[in-house]
């Protein structure tokens, strides 16, 4: 399943994932892409998560789905709905591929403390009021001059200042993520651009580091910024969609009903994966789940929602 995003961004990373024969099931948030709603207006962003929950979960109670892996796929902002989601419902998500997630936004891209605290005192007086001085996000997060400019002419993508409510919701939510990065337990793969001025990559160190998860895996890619997926030169983005579906084939299965309804501390409920040494790949040119095809026979049943082993750790250089 995937979260995230304006509406086009999920359909060209959808259809990477379906490309490697995985089935994608994503959401546009209210207020978001082509879903209704005041643009970009987040009043509660636990009300997002539970929109997501619901729609998910309808999806993996449907026949054809209910035995297969459910993986979470969340870019930025979705990341954070991942790590949301999968803290609803800790025994639920098989695994979860999460790229430049939101567990804290970078202070190059961060109102002033001073402004923050003005804010939040008149955030229930004009919640919809975009008046949150910021920096230019598609300027910080898409490296790509050319990609850059079609990203600024689609009109499904906001391009104002954020709305009060929404800027503060973000902000407490990355908070409270990063807060609570030692309860993730899930299997979960974080890609992150190290030269991202949007979120901040160190944090993902930091949820590789204090997971709780036996099955993780982080890769930062040296001069990458924010959108790896959709902002970076093509061969860029063509070597980070080969890792993600690469992950994920190594970790799809088939589930026996009855293996559902087990406890999560049993071993047999994670495909286990031995652990991988460092590796350094060469790059030139420098944000839910997913169900494989019929016709890929290696992989035995998953989709992507938004992920079993040993932790372990892979560095890229460029």
């Amino acid at each position: 399943m995937s979260n995230g995003g304006e509406h086009w961004l999920l359909a060209a990373c959808g259809i990477k994932l379906a490309t490697a024969g995985y089935g994608v099931f994503g959401i546009d948030y209210e207020g978001h892409g082509k879903s209704m709603g005041a643009r970009c207006y987040i009043q509660k962003f636990e009300n997002l998560v539970a929109d997501c929950d619901r729609f998910f979960k309808s999806i993996c109670a449907m026949e054809d789905y209910r035995n297969k892996s459910r993986f979470l796929y969340g870019e930025s902002m979705g990341g954070a709905v991942a790590l949301l989601l999968h803290r609803k419902d800790p025994i639920f998500w098989d695994g979860a591929v999460l790229v430049a997630p939101m567990c804290k936004i970078s202070e190059k891209v961060k109102p002033h403390p001073v402004v923050i605290t003005l804010l939040t005192q008149v955030e229930e007086i004009i919640p919809k009021w975009k008046i949150v001085p910021t920096k230019d996000v598609i300027d910080s997060a898409f490296k790509d001059p050319v990609k850059r400019e079609k990203i600024r002419k689609n009109k499904l993508i906001y391009q104002d200042k954020p709305r009060l409510k929404t800027a503060l919701e973000l902000l407490r939510t990355s908070m409270d993520v990063e807060d609570s990065l030692s309860e993730v337990r899930m299997p979960f793969f974080i890609l992150h651009g190290e030269a991202d001025m949007v979120t901040d990559p160190e944090v993902s160190r930091a949820l590789y580091e204090r997971a709780a998860s036996t099955d993780k895996t982080i890769k930062l890619y040296p001069g990458m910024w924010h959108g790896l997926t959709a902002g970076e030169p093509d061969e860029n983005v063509e070597l980070v969609f080969s890792d993600i579906v690469a992950w994920l084939d190594e970790r799809s299965r088939h589930w026996k009903p009855e293996e559902r309804v087990r406890p999560p501390s049993e071993p047999e409920m994670f495909h286990q994966v031995a652990p991988t040494k460092i590796t350094r790949v060469a790059s030139s040119g420098g944000t839910e789940g997913p169900v494989p095809a019929q016709g890929r026979p290696q992989r035995r049943g998953s989709f992507l929602c938004g992920l079993g082993g040993r932790p372990h750790q892979q560095q890229c250089r460029m």
